[in-house]
């Protein structure tokens, strides 16, 4: 992925989005805290109260991450999440290069599609995308991070949605404090040899 090897630039960075359902659960009976000699008890049991949608953006060179948790997963819903990105976190950046896979929600006609077409053409023309390949989402840096959020924060039942803004937040500050970051050691060359198959093959051959 070229996009990653481009030199740090505040005017242009280079953030990476994804998003993944949630299941909100609940326990249906009180766990037995933890006593000497014997671990927190959990009943197997647990109450649904329905799914939400957890949208991740980061900035690797910049060592930064913000998340948002949305009701839904809709165009609307990501379109509202880009506008945020832009006019709140990156205000005075001529341009953000835009990492994401290509879900059907993952487009600028969303933008059209909820805004009025001046401010959709006016966020569109600040965004530059790059979409990872089909059945290639693991090269987003942004799947990277939420795997971390999914082990380090979600390993447990979280039955609302309040609930789980206000820890995912805990989550983005305290990794955002320490600085924490991915090292992306997959170079172009490793593409090339990994995802043969996605590059075009010349019809020229030479004996």
């Amino acid at each position: 992925m070229e996009v990653y090897h481009r030199p740090y630039d505040p005017s242009y960075p280079v953030v990476c989005m994804d998003e993944k359902p949630y299941q909100l659960l609940e326990d249906a009976r009180e766990s037995l805290p933890m006593k000497p000699g014997l671990p927190r008890r959990e009943d197997s049991e647990y109450v649904r109260h329905g799914t939400c949608s957890i949208f991740i953006f980061t900035e690797p060179l910049a060592n930064w991450r913000h998340i948002e948790v949305s009701e839904r997963r809709t165009k609307k819903d990501w379109a509202h999440r880009i506008r945020e990105l832009l006019e709140v976190y990156y205000p005075n950046a001529n341009k953000i290069i835009l990492v994401m896979d290509n879900l059907n929600t993952h487009s600028l006609s969303a933008l059209y599609e909820t805004f009025p077409p001046d401010i959709a053409l006016g966020l569109a023309k600040r965004l530059e995308i790059h979409y990872t390949p089909k059945h290639g989402s693991w090269l987003n840096i942004a799947e990277i991070e939420l795997s971390a959020l999914s082990l380090q924060c979600l390993d447990r039942r979280i039955g609302d949605i309040p609930t789980l803004a206000l820890e995912t937040s805990a989550w983005e500050s305290d990794r955002n404090a320490r600085n924490k970051t991915v090292v992306w050691r997959f170079f172009t060359l490793d593409a090339r040899i990994k995802l043969k198959s996605l590059y075009p093959v010349s019809i020229l051959s030479f004996s």
